[in-house]
C-alpha cells in the first residue's frame, strides 16, 4: 500500500472516529452532570473511588492490551495470517488467565482494603461493596475483549467503533433516565446498569469481529514459544503499568485515604472534562499507530518518523485548540456544566490537562518503543520514575505540608522528565533524530504556544464574568489556537494537504 493511499486510509479512519467521539462526548459530558447531581458529591466520590480500587489490578491487563496491540498489528503489516491466527488464540488465552487472577485480587486483597483502609461512610458502605463487586465484574469483561479490540484496531475497521458506539451511547442515556424514575438505591443502581452495559458491548464487538476477522475465532492453540514471547513482552511493559496504574487509581486511592470522597468526585469530574478533550487526540492517534507499527515491520523509518513527527504535533494543536478555553475559564464552564462544582475541581483540571497535553504528545514515541518489540530498558527507566510519583505525593502528604493539589503538581513535574527520558531512549532504537523531532515538533509547538496564549489571557483579566465575554473569550482562543497552528505549526506540504482536505469536503457538501 502506498504512502499516498496509506493517508487516505488515516485521514477516513480520523473522520469516523471523530464523528463517534462527538455523540459520544455529547451524551458523556450530560449524563455526568445529571449522574453528578443524582448521587451526590459523596456517593459520586464513592464510585470514584471504589472503582479504582479494582482498576489498580488492571495493571496485568494493560500490559497484555499493549501486547496483543503490537503482536496483531505487526502480524498483519508482515502478511502472515496463520501467526496472526495463533496470536488472536494465545493472547485470548492469557487474557482469561488475567480475568481469573483479577476475580481472585479483588476478592481477597481488595476487600481487605475496601473495609480496612478505605474512608468511606459507615452508612454507605453496604452500597460501597454493591459498587466493588459489579466493578470487580465489569473488569473482567473488560479484559476478555480486549484482544477484540486489538483486532479490530489493527485490522484499522474504525467503523465498527463509531456504529457500536451509538448503541453505548443510547444504552448510557437509558441508565440516567432509570437514575432518575427508579426509588432503587442510586449507587447500588448505577453499578449494575454500568456492568450491564459492559457485558453488553463486550457481546457486540465479539459478534462483529467474529463475522469479519477469520483469525478471532478461537482455537486452542499450545504453542508454549509464543506464549512465553507474548508475556515476556507484556512483563517488560507490567512495569510501566504499574506505574501508570499507582499514578492514577493510586493517586486517587492516596487523595480518600488523605481527604476523603469529597476530593474523589472532584478528581473524578476533572478526569471526565480531560477524557473528554483527550479523545480528540486519542482518535486521531488510534487512526494512525497501527501504520507507525507497520511502517517498522516493514522497515520503512523515513515514513515512520514522518508519523512520529505529524503525530506529536498534531495531537499538540488539537489539545490546545479544545482545552485552551477550558484552562482560561475554567470555573465558568464547571459551573455551566454542572451547577454543583465540588471544592478543587478547577485547580485539578488545570493540572491535569497540562499533564495530558504532555502525555499525550509523547504517545507516539511509546508506540515507536513498542513496534521495536525491545522495550526492556524503555519500561525499566520510564517506568521506574513514573512509579515514584505516588511516594513523593505520599511524602508530601504525610509531612502535613501537601493540599490535595500537590499530588498533581509531583504528577506534571515527573511527566515532563519522563518525556525527555522516552526521547533519549527511543532515538537509536528507530533512527530517530532528536535534532529533527525538535525543530519539526518542540519549536513549532512553543511557537504556537508563544503566539497563542496571550492575547486570549490578557482580555479574559481584562472582561467581566458574563457569558457573553465568556463566549467572546472562547472564540478568541479558538482564532488564535488556529492561526498560530495553521500558519507556524505546519509547514507548506502540511498546509497543502490540510487545504485539499478541506477543499474535498467542501465540494461534497455543494453537492
Amino acid at each position: 500500500m502506498t504512502a499516498s493511499e496509506n493517508n487516505k486510509r488515516i485521514a477516513k479512519n480520523t473522520l469516523l472516529l471523530y464523528i463517534r467521539m462527538l455523540f459520544s462526548m455529547a451524551v458523556t459530558l450530560y449524563t455526568s452532570r445529571v449522574v453528578l447531581n443524582t448521587l451526590g458529591v459523596d456517593d459520586y466520590g464513592i464510585y470514584n473511588v471504589v472503582g479504582g480500587v479494582v482498576a489498580m489490578f488492571g495493571f496485568l491487563n494493560t500490559a497484555m492490551s499493549t501486547s496483543t496491540q503490537r503482536y496483531l498489528t505487526f502480524e498483519l503489516g508482515k502478511g502472515d495470517f496463520l501467526q496472526l491466527q495463533k496470536v488472536f488464540s494465545v493472547s485470548l488465552s492469557i487474557h482469561f488467565l488475567i480475568a481469573i487472577a483479577i476475580l481472585i485480587l479483588g476478592e481477597t486483597v481488595g476487600l481487605w482494603f475496601l473495609y480496612h483502609k478505605m474512608v468511606i461512610p459507615e452508612t454507605r458502605m453496604e452500597a460501597a461493596r454493591w459498587v466493588y463487586q459489579f466493578s470487580v465484574l465489569s473488569t473482567m469483561v473488560a479484559i476478555v475483549s480486549v484482544p477484540y479490540n486489538a483486532a479490530i484496531i489493527a485490522h484499522e475497521k474504525m467503523s465498527a467503533f463509531a456504529y457500536i458506539s451509538v448503541l453505548e451511547v443510547v444504552l448510557k442515556l437509558l441508565i440516567v433516565y432509570l437514575l432518575m424514575v427508579v426509588s432503587f438505591d442510586k449507587l447500588k443502581l448505577y453499578a449494575a446498569l454500568i456492568f450491564v452495559i459492559q457485558l453488553t458491548i463486550r457481546f457486540v464487538y465479539g459478534s462483529y469481529c467474529s463475522r469479519h476477522f477469520q483469525e478471532t475465532k478461537f482455537r486452542f492453540i499450545p504453542d508454549k514459544a509464543l506464549f512465553k514471547e507474548i508475556l515476556g513482552f507484556a512483563g517488560w511493559n507490567l512495569w510501566g503499568n504499574i506505574a501508570g496504574i499507582a499514578f492514577t487509581q493510586g493517586l486517587n486511592i492516596l487523595l480518600n485515604m488523605f481527604f476523603g470522597p469529597v476530593v474523589n468526585a472532584a478528581r473524578g469530574i476533572a478526569v471526565q472534562v480531560q477524557g473528554a478533550i483527550n479523545q480528540f487526540s486519542m482518535n486521531f492517534q488510534t487512526a494512525l499507530n497501527p501504520q507507525i507499527t507497520k511502517s517498522y515491520a516493514t522497515k520503512d523509518y523515513t515514513y515512520m518518523h514522518s508519523l512520529i513527527y505529524r503525530s506529536s504535533k498534531f495531537t499538540f494543536f488539537l489539545l490546545l485548540f479544545f482545552s485552551l478555553p477550558v484552562f482560561i475559564k475554567t470555573n465558568t464552564i464547571l459551573t455551566l456544566w454542572l451547577k454543583i462544582v465540588p471544592e478543587h475541581t478547577v485547580v485539578f483540571l488545570r493540572l491535569i490537562l497540562c499533564t495530558t497535553i504532555i502525555d499525550a504528545v509523547a504517545n507516539p514515541i511509546m508506540v515507536s518503543a513498542t513496534a521495536t518489540g525491545r522495550v526492556k530498558v524503555y519500561q525499566s527507566a520510564v517506568g521506574g520514575l513514573l512509579l515514584a510519583i505516588l511516594p513523593l505525593s505520599y511524602t508530601i502528604l504525610k509531612w502535613g505540608e501537601g493540599s490535595p493539589e500537590s499530588v498533581f503538581i509531583v504528577h506534571l513535574c515527573i511527566c515532563v522528565l519522563a518525556f525527555i527520558i522516552r526521547l533519549w531512549i527511543v532515538r537509536p532504537l528507530i533512527q530517530l533524530s532528536i535534532r529533527s523531532y525538535f525543530r519539526y515538533v518542540i519549536l513549532r509547538c512553543a511557537l504556537v504556544i508563544a503566539l497563542a496564549i496571550p492575547l486570549p489571557i490578557l482580555i479574559a483579566n481584562a472582561l467581566s464574568d458574563t457569558f457573553v465575554h465568556f463566549t467572546t473569550v472562547c472564540a478568541i482562543c479558538v482564532v488564535t489556537v488556529f492561526l498560530s497552528s495553521y500558519f507556524i505549526g505546519l509547514n507548506s506540504s502540511e498546509r497543502k494537504f490540510v487545504n485539499s482536505k478541506v477543499s474535498t469536503v467542501w465540494a461534497k457538501m455543494k453537492n
